[in-house]
């Protein structure tokens, strides 16, 4: 089971990535690296809390996870 301070340095890692690219595509778009900024800003904080949400709903998901021995040798 991870950690709620592993799941936040999870996420925190990958939107700094994330908000990186939703810059430079913003920019690319649109011409404006203001404007660009503003919309990476606003996109991280929303995708921030979204993704640490999903990343705790699937801890406490069974699907896919395999039983724990009753015992081991």
């Amino acid at each position: 089971m991870e950690s709620h301070r592993r799941s936040i340095a999870k996420a925190l890692s990958w939107r700094v990535i994330a908000t990186f690219v939703t810059f430079l595509v913003s920019w690319i778009m649109i011409g404006s690296v203001e404007t660009a900024a503003k919309i990476g800003l606003l996109d991280t904080f929303i995708k921030f809390a979204a993704y640490y949400l999903h990343e705790r709903a699937w801890i406490r998901s069974n699907f896919g996870k395999m039983k724990e021995p009753d015992y081991q040798i």
